[in-house]
């Protein structure tokens, strides 16, 4: 698009009105300065990434705005109207300090407001943002570290799903990259480069992303150029020489003290002298690095000028005088009104906004003089002065308790203030350090500073979430990935200052960086964070290495957490906070020995833990850091903590913020590992940091609004020390014993329904079967729910005591769960016959609140009947133990007949079974699965015998039906010969059979099931077995006993039963709950029934692919059996086929009623669908059996068999 306005001249001063009229309004001035002028046209009349390095104050802002006015000028039509469809074109605005970010904000909220565009802060001061307010926003300002946390959550949750629509990357203060924080910087946009050269992105505006980056003077910036892909007339390098007012700058280097803090303080008596002589009677700003220390050197210098009497250097005129006296009588603050009065002033928070408001308009009319404030101000309003002053370059970081440096873009933020250009053409620049230090200050303001990469010491975790947000998911993406960082470009150019010779080749120098990101893939491998193939090659986020991401934790402290015992109490926990790597710039300084020391000897029992000696007892002195954090730790968690250092309180801290993060990554990770005693100690650890009370401190109440520590104490002693104490004492007792005035306990006693409402935990045994005791854990809410925009949060965990396993987890939201709540569990009785189950309801964010239950469920609860030559096995094919259950089903009353010689096998059946109501935890595959007995009817009027291969001696003695398994002899291979041989056994031990004609109508007809696999093996189904129990089929009673030799006779039997029946269907019932079978085909080849023991089974190869097994089903008793019925097929048996969803050959446990039953050759077919086995193919397979086995004569040869029928 072509600029309006005269664009000949490349040396004139741009005219705003060469913009399109709707951005016209965007600029309060009508030409742009020199810098901008010059930048123009690659700023609005082109969508090339640049570089612009200038010094600061010199107009950098406005080329971000021009850039972005480029952009939106997509939205224009062709009669300047513009239309902006909000979120589609996204520019993002990445500074490196909140204060600047926050500035930035108002700036153009104003500016872009007119424009309709939608401005969206994403820092750790603001929290009100979502998805939706992410995706609609036009132009989001944060920080790196913001916006990496953000994006980190990756595509699942929403954390990039924002990304294909960004247009534009504006980065303020890019030499940020050489700072440690600069690691995020780089991080982010190596992942918005990746992300642009995806496929899916070619229509998306991320494709053609465009990078804006600007800094102050730096020597290198053609590296950073080259990162960010930008073209030679997209680098802009501009000098001094652009400065509206020049600069002298000084660096005085002064002597260390004994501590950072001393040496501080000690500088305040150097500021006098040094505004006299650089001062020169004009303007000063002296930049503080704390609050107190602003009003400290105000308050030195205005009783150093009041000393001098009439000679005051601040003071001009009486007039001056005057009016500075009058400004002081509106102030509240005292010690500001004193400083006044001597043309001083200080300006921090602390002050109200009047009073602050007073201080910002007597510095710009002149009347104050000199102004010492916070390095805040740096940022906020603009407040130029003749002379800055930088009193110490170090501050004190609250989150790692010490004094570190200023980082660079700060000291230069305020060295941005020197020089004011309608009053002044020069400036001055002060900056006072140790002197250690003095060559790096003066580096950075004469631009001499070589800006390097900081990713190479936390690429791992950097590494790790480019994994886990799945934008790398091999070993070349990954190594793309480094190759798009700023690492990449330094490390060809400055080997040495990341480890490697400077004279290597550029072939071993990129051999060098692959083997750089193979050994951070290893080291995530090696700790369970991701996964990778056999090769290497392939990358898979882990659970464990989503956390890491998730809490931004360091890999050092993930191991930690990764190698941790699943039996944690909150003392373990405890030691691996205090080493982990978020809190190791904590030392232990010589002068705080003496405090831990007693802290550490807890005369009074305060403390929960001690730090102890390899002896075991308390330990008299304190010899290291981690020992030193534990103390802290522990000091702070009583609630009335005995320590009052500056320093210490802190650490401290920054202990329980930090370890707060820590606790709460280590909650979901022990929950993800099922280990339920580390879990719960987690949760509370990570809540009890956050508030900085134990559960059990006499303090709890200091959790609510207007309670410190103070009003706790006086509260406690008078009986008042928890929620429910204080919910039922007076509200005027309460303003008597703390000396509060009305409404105070009103107002305390009404934020107590807001904690959460009451919870009622209620554990019923609702019975037992197979062997599992049946839970029904039930949550009620006894009070109601209090509206409030504040939700609370509890964890409801149901462990195991013996075996620390979590039975059942879920997070739910206090005020708005469905009460009652119940949760049904099926609980295996333990081989000890003994379970403790846990129920706990642990609030998420407030301490005293919890709810613990413990419930005993016994074996003994339940009958248990022994089974007979049984001993553990291992469960089939490694199934989940609640897949693959064997259970018994025994008449008590008949179990005496067995000894004496009489057959009890028509009331016992051994059978697969499963409870598909049942949800049991996962268990180990080697764990056999725990089971009870249930009673059925009784069968002693069925006279047709079931006969079983399970030996049958007196088992009198087994001692555990539940960890017992089959022997060897009780699950075989079982060939024609062998089961005829078997009827031959049995058969003379029975009277003549009896077939009835009628059948018990409480049960259903026999289902004879084939069950065909993959590769033509028979085997389980794990997702459809259930449970059958096998019932005899109906016979003639009138039919004499059939003689096993006799297959002749055998076969006119069967022929003639079937001509007056037609036929034989056998079916069953299928549970509502199973899985619906698959029908199979009949396979050719040797037939062999497979007989198993009971409650397990061995893997083994069959001699054959074919095996039979009869299962059933009992009906409910208004249902009638139906024992004949009709088919289409009128002389056929139906198979019924079920998938076994193994690959591995089985043997199957089957006890036939049939005396005369011997197995079928089947024909193989193709086609899986159901396969009538007609009654001339069965009587084929007899036939042949006979033939082989040599026990009957062939009266009947195929022709005569189908002529009969």
């Amino acid at each position: 698009m072509a600029a309006m306005g005269h664009l000949g001249d490349p040396y004139a001063l741009r005219s705003v009105a060469d913009l399109p009229p709707p951005f016209r309004s965007v600029f309060g001035f009508r030409y742009f300065n020199s810098l901008q002028s010059e930048c123009f046209p690659a700023c609005f009349l082109s969508d090339v990434n640049m570089v612009i390095s200038a010094p600061t104050g010199s107009g950098k802002t406005v080329l971000f705005e021009l850039c972005i006015l480029r952009l939106l000028s997509r939205f224009l039509s062709s009669e300047w109207r513009f239309n902006l469809i909000k979120g589609t074109l996204k520019t993002i605005y990445i500074a490196p300090m909140k204060a600047l970010v926050q500035e930035k904000l108002r700036d153009w909220n104003m500016k872009l407001g007119s424009l309709g565009i939608s401005c969206l802060e994403m820092t750790g001061d603001n929290e009100f943002y979502n998805t939706k307010s992410i995706h609609d926003a036009d132009l989001i300002l944060t920080t790196p570290e913001k916006f990496d946390s953000v994006s980190r959550h990756g595509i699942r949750d929403g954390g990039l799903g924002f990304f294909s629509d960004i247009a534009l990357v504006l980065i303020d203060e890019v030499h940020l990259l050489n700072d440690p924080r600069g690691a995020a910087l780089e991080a982010i946009v190596s992942r918005i480069k990746m992300l642009s050269r995806l496929g899916t992105m070619k229509i998306a505006p991320l494709a053609n992303v465009r990078f804006i980056a600007v800094s102050a003077t730096i020597p290198n910036i053609e590296d950073i150029a080259e990162w960010l892909a930008v073209p030679s007339e997209g680098i802009k390098r501009f000098g001094e020489e652009m400065r509206p007012v020049k600069l002298t700058t000084k660096v005085f280097g002064y002597a260390p003290a004994r501590n950072d803090f001393l040496f501080e303080r000690r500088l305040q008596s150097f500021i006098f002298d040094i505004l006299m002589q650089h001062s020169r009677g004009k303007s000063a700003l002296v930049f503080c690095s704390t609050r107190k220390g602003a009003q400290e050197a105000a308050q030195c210098l205005s009783q150093t000028a009041s000393s001098l009497g009439y000679s005051n250097p601040f003071m001009k005129s009486m007039q001056q005088y005057e009016h500075l006296k009058e400004a002081a009588l509106t102030c509240s603050d005292k010690q500001l009104q004193a400083c006044l009065v001597h043309g001083v002033g200080y300006h921090n928070g602390g002050l109200c906004l009047k009073d602050r408001s007073v201080v910002e308009g007597l510095f710009l009319k002149g009347d104050i003089q000199i102004l010492c404030t916070t390095n805040t101000l740096a940022h906020g309003i603009n407040l130029p002065a003749h002379t800055v002053v930088i009193k110490s370059t170090q501050f004190f970081n609250k989150e790692k308790g010490l004094y570190v440096e200023y980082e660079r873009s700060m000291v230069l933020q305020m060295c941005g203030r020197a020089g004011r250009p309608p009053f002044d053409d020069t400036g001055t620049i002060i900056i006072m350090t140790r002197r250690e230090t003095v060559h790096l200050y003066e580096n950075l303001l004469n631009g001499c500073e070589m800006v390097e990469s900081q990713l190479l010491p936390c690429a791992v975790e950097h590494l790790n979430a480019e994994i886990v947000q799945l934008t790398v998911s091999d070993i070349t993406l990954a190594i793309e990935w480094l190759k798009c960082s700023y690492l990449y470009i330094r490390i060809k150019k400055n080997p040495q200052h990341y480890g490697i010779k400077k004279e290597i080749p550029r072939e071993l120098l990129e051999k060098q960086m692959k083997d750089i990101c193979v050994e951070k893939i290893h080291e995530l491998g090696e700790y369970g964070l991701i996964w990778t193939d056999e090769d290497g090659f392939l990358l898979k986020p882990l659970e464990p290495g989503r956390l890491m991401t998730k809490f931004y934790l360091k890999f050092d402290t993930m191991k930690l957490i990764v190698k941790a015992s699943a039996c944690c109490t909150l003392e373990d926990l405890l030691h691996i906070i205090c080493h982990s790597a978020e809190i190791t710039w904590i030392q232990l300084r010589r002068n705080e020995k003496k405090l831990l020391n007693e802290i550490n000897a807890d005369k009074e029992g305060r403390l929960w833990f001690h730090v102890v000696g390899a002896n075991g007892k308390r330990k008299k002195r304190i010899q290291t850091r981690e020992e030193k954090i534990f103390i802290l730790a522990n000091d702070c968690l009583t609630g009335d903590p005995l320590v009052h250092d500056l320093s210490l309180n802190q650490e401290m801290n920054s202990i329980c913020s930090n370890g707060c993060r820590v606790a709460k990554c280590m909650r979901e990770y022990f929950i993800y590992k099922k280990n339920y005693k580390s879990a719960i100690s987690s949760m509370l650890l990570a809540k009890c940091l956050h508030q900085k009370l134990w559960e059990s401190s006499p303090f709890l109440l200091k959790q609510l609004p207007g309670i410190g520590i103070v009003t706790a104490k006086a509260l406690k002693t008078a009986g008042i020390d928890s929620f429910e104490s204080l919910a039922t004492a007076d509200a005027r007792k309460i303003e008597s014993v703390t000396g509060r005035n009305y409404p105070f306990g009103d107002s305390i006693k009404s934020y107590l329904p807001s904690l959460g409402p009451k919870i009622d935990i209620n554990i019923e045994d609702a019975g037992n079967r197979q062997g599992k005791s049946t839970i029904i854990v039930t949550l009620t809410r006894l009070s109601q729910a209090v509206g409030s925009s504040k939700q609370n949060y509890a964890d409801m965990v149901v462990g195991s005591e013996e075996d620390n396993a979590i039975l059942f987890h879920e997070k739910i939201k206090t005020q708005e769960f469905s009460s009652p709540y119940s949760v049904k569990l099926y609980v295996p009785c333990p081989p000890n016959a003994r379970a403790t189950l846990k129920v706990d309801v642990i609030f998420e964010e407030y301490v005293g609140l919890d709810i613990h239950k413990k419930h005993v469920v016994s074996r003994e609860d339940f009958h248990v009947t022994k089974v007979f030559g049984i001993k553990k096995a291992e469960p089939l094919y490694n199934l989940p133990a609640e897949s693959c259950l064997v259970s018994s089903k025994t008449t008590r009353t008949n179990q005496s007949k067995y000894h004496n010689g009489q057959n009890p096998l028509s009331k016992e059946v051994c059978v697969i079974e499963d409870d598909f109501r049942a949800k049991a935890p996962d268990k180990d595959d080697n764990d056999l699965e725990i089971l009870g007995t249930r009673e059925y009817n009784n069968l002693a009027s069925l006279e047709a015998p079931s006969f079983t291969l399970l030996h049958e001696e007196d088992y009198e003695d087994v001692p555990d039906v539940l960890a017992s398994e089959p022997v060897e002899a009780e699950c075989k291979s079982a060939t024609n010969n062998t089961i005829f041989d078997h009827i031959r056994k049995k058969s003379r031990d029975f009277p003549n059979l009896m077939l009835s004609k009628s059948m018990d109508s409480s049960y259903e007809p026999l289902i004879l099931k084939k069950m065909k696999t993959s590769g033509d093996q028979f085997g389980l189904d794990q997702s459809s077995l259930h449970a059958y129990e096998v019932t005899p089929m109906v016979f003639d009673r009138t039919e004499a006993r059939v003689s096993p030799n006799n297959t002749d006779e055998r076969c006119r039997n069967i022929l003639t039963r079937t001509a007056e029946t037609r036929s034989f269907q056998f079916t069953g019932k299928m549970d509502s709950i199973s899985q619906k079978s698959e029908i199979l085909n009949r396979t050719q080849g040797k037939n062999s029934t497979q007989l198993a023991g009971k409650k397990a089974f061995e893997k083994s190869k069959t001699p054959d692919e074919n095996s039979l097994h009869f299962v059933g089903k009992r009906d409910s008793s208004s249902e009638k059996s139906k024992a004949l019925s009709k088919t289409p097929d009128e002389n056929s048996l139906q198979f019924l086929g079920k998938m076994d969803s193994s690959s591995e050959k089985s043997k199957f446990c089957f006890s036939s009623p049939l005396a005369d039953f011997q197995p079928m050759q089947c024909t193989k077919q193709v086609a899986a669908s159901v396969q009538p086995l007609t009654i001339q193919d069965y009587c084929k397979d007899i036939l042949a059996s006979a033939k082989s086995s040599g026990t009957g004569a062939s009266f009947l040869d195929v022709k005569s068999v189908f002529s009969f029928l």
